[in-house]
């Protein structure tokens, strides 16, 4: 062999070796921070719904603030079993996507997940309703399986996999 190509087999090593340094110190990195819970768009929606409410006349604006939302509707969606315990979303009319995906509102890190597992939205009369989105293990709702879309208890549990989560006040 020419001392070029031992030079070019040498250096192609060496960046094979490097390669799998760095992607093993990203997946240690990500057990040890786990993944990151964003919420996209919460701010240009929050802009919209204040400016709509500012242009609205006063007799709109007392209904729309009074008629939603009762004394007992939810406030946050919270993680209370599972990778992500603790993870609390705040409720503010949007359509929250839960699954593997990285678009997802709350990414699980979790086997039986999938990547568009379900999916909790407002109906106009301000209930929370969950839907399974075609998921493979399926998404149960105290220990009832889903198989169309359900409107959500205050303090039911929703199980998605290893993970458990809540509407609260």
């Amino acid at each position: 062999m020419s001392e070029l190509t031992l030079t070019v087999m040498r250096l192609g090593f060496l960046a094979v070796l490097w390669l799998f340094v760095i992607v093993a110190v990203q997946v240690i990195r990500s057990d040890l921070f786990g993944t990151r819970v964003t919420q996209r768009g919460s701010r240009r929606e929050a802009g919209r719904q204040q400016q709509a409410a500012r242009q609205a006349p006063p007799q709109q604006r007392q209904q729309s603030g009074s008629g939603r939302r009762g004394r007992n509707a939810p406030t946050k969606l919270v993680v209370t079993e599972g990778t992500l315990t603790g993870t609390t979303v705040a409720l503010q009319g949007q359509t929250i996507t839960l699954g593997r995906a990285h678009d997802s509102t709350i990414v699980l890190d979790d086997d039986y997940a999938s990547s568009r597992h379900a999916r909790i939205y407002p109906d106009r009369d301000g209930q929370w309703i969950v839907e399974d989105l075609g998921s493979t293990n399926g998404t149960y709702l105290d220990r009832n399986r889903l198989t169309t879309p359900t409107p959500i208890a205050l303090g039911a549990p929703i199980r998605i996999g290893k993970t458990v989560i809540e509407l609260r006040k």
